[in-house]
């Protein structure tokens, strides 16, 4: 049995390496939670996105 972390905060630079982390929580199982953010830090872009692990056993319930 795997354990997942609830809730993550994915962040980083707004290329494509950050996509890829992402979409890789996404094949994983994680949900898209709230709006991803922005900010500019020292002129670059920094992004960030917080996923969620449902347990999806309770779901069902």
């Amino acid at each position: 049995m795997t354990t997942h972390k609830r809730y993550r905060f994915l962040s980083g630079p707004d290329d494509a390496e950050f996509c890829q982390r992402v979409s890789e929580a996404l094949a994983q199982g994680y949900k898209l939670y709230g709006n991803p953010v922005l900010v500019i830090e020292e002129g670059q872009r920094i992004v960030g996105q917080a996923v969620i692990w449902t347990d999806t056993e309770k779901e069902k319930l």
